[in-house]
């Protein structure tokens, strides 16, 4: 069965859909906060220019998602899944953000979840990308149960630290 890359997802806190460019305004507006940037190794992201490029590869992508919260409806952030390689049974979910007012609670776990629960349908492993000196992204990693791997420097050049969660370790959870 092949991996569906972009189903809707839902659960109380959040709900994952399709990215359409229709969404480009309302993510900017979340995006646009150079806070959530700061520990990211894209840290200007929150430009116009630089987000602009950023969503038009996310669209190209075809995996990535805006994230609204359940109650609202209101769009809060985004994340994508990417890297599908069916041979070794792996995909990564990355390129995650969410509003500040987001932090801390119950939202950024319950994106994981839901991504990582559709995810494992299809794989055995889920990898995720971050930048070594972005602490909140380490910190909320390890708190979903993400094991330290490796480290990893794509095309061009930017090292991550990667995390691994198998369907195994999920299960066993």
């Amino acid at each position: 069965m092949p991996f569906e890359r972009q189903p809707t997802l839902q659960d109380a806190h959040v709900t994952l859909r399709p990215l359409v460019s229709d969404d480009f305004d309302a993510l900017y507006a979340v995006a646009s906060d150079p806070l959530i940037w700061e520990q990211h190794p894209a840290s200007d992201r929150y430009q116009r220019p630089v987000f602009e490029q950023f969503f038009a590869d996310a669209l190209l992508s075809q995996g990535a998602f805006v994230v609204l919260d359940t109650r609202t409806g209101q769009i809060i952030g985004s994340s994508r899944y990417f890297g599908y390689d069916e041979s070794a049974s792996v995909v990564e979910i990355g390129w995650s953000f969410l509003a500040r007012a987001y932090w801390g609670g119950h939202f950024n776990r319950s994106m994981k979840s839901l991504m990582l629960d559709h995810a494992f349908q299809f794989v055995e492993r889920v990898e995720f990308l971050v930048g070594p000196n972005n602490q909140r992204s380490r910190r909320a990693m390890e708190k979903i149960g993400g094991v330290l791997t490796g480290t990893r420097t794509n095309a061009p050049g930017v090292e991550s630290v990667v995390y691994e969660i198998t369907r195994a370790r999920a299960a066993a959870g």
